[in-house]
């Protein structure tokens, strides 16, 4: 009881604040949206902008975890609101500022996917594909691209990882038969999975065979 108490409350204060972020952008009041972020951050997760910066998704993770278990519904909170504050950035011309929030977002969301986390705050699967579909015309770091490449595997879209782990290739960052696994783990699936990625067994044979 506790427990649905303590989330309910999150949720409510979120929404209030988005409520608010948003009719603050349309009167085009950004500074205040962004103090209305700030405050709930501050209150919420104890964090500010700078120390928020700092820290590295996999910190998050760990700080908001209790016991080793990660708090999926605080971790989504904080994801709606990196994601709420990279838009506004980028709406003031801040693009850099923008991206780097964008990125921590869409990390802390595909990590929450791959934990199995129920949509809470926000359904993670859908948020990481908002997030990703907003980087399009961005060169990722070589990080998310992993991560991401992770995440898509997990879902089955087995053609936009292969299309990630190439790239991580030509980016030169890939460990000695990294590759060499992730085509080998794709050969564990069957025909109607790998086809429903986008792969066909063929293809991934004969793309191992070259890179063994």
């Amino acid at each position: 009881m506790f427990q649905r108490d303590y989330i309910m409350r999150m949720i409510e204060q979120l929404g209030e604040v988005a409520g608010a972020v948003l009719g603050l952008k349309k009167e085009m009041r950004h500074a205040e949206a962004l103090q209305a972020i700030e405050e709930l951050l501050e209150k919420q997760f104890r964090l500010n902008s700078r120390l928020l910066r700092s820290l590295s998704d996999e910190d998050l993770v760990a700080m908001l975890s209790r016991s080793g278990n990660p708090d999926h519904a605080q971790l989504q909170v904080l994801a709606v609101l990196l994601r709420e504050e990279a838009d506004l950035l980028l709406e003031l011309g801040q693009e850099s500022a923008a991206f780097a929030l964008r990125i921590k977002s869409l990390h802390l969301f595909m990590r929450l996917s791959l934990m199995g986390a129920e949509a809470i705050a926000a359904d993670p699967d859908e948020e990481a594909e908002r997030q990703l579909e907003a980087l399009a015309s961005y060169e990722l770091p070589p990080d998310t691209k992993r991560l991401a490449a992770r995440w898509m595997e997990q879902r089955g879209n087995y053609a936009g990882a292969e299309d990630l782990m190439f790239e991580l290739e030509e980016d030169g960052v890939l460990a000695a038969g990294e590759n060499e696994a992730f085509y080998r783990r794709l050969l564990l699936q069957d025909d109607e999975r790998l086809a429903a990625g986008g792969v066909t067994r063929l293809e991934l044979l004969t793309v191992l065979k070259e890179t063994v």
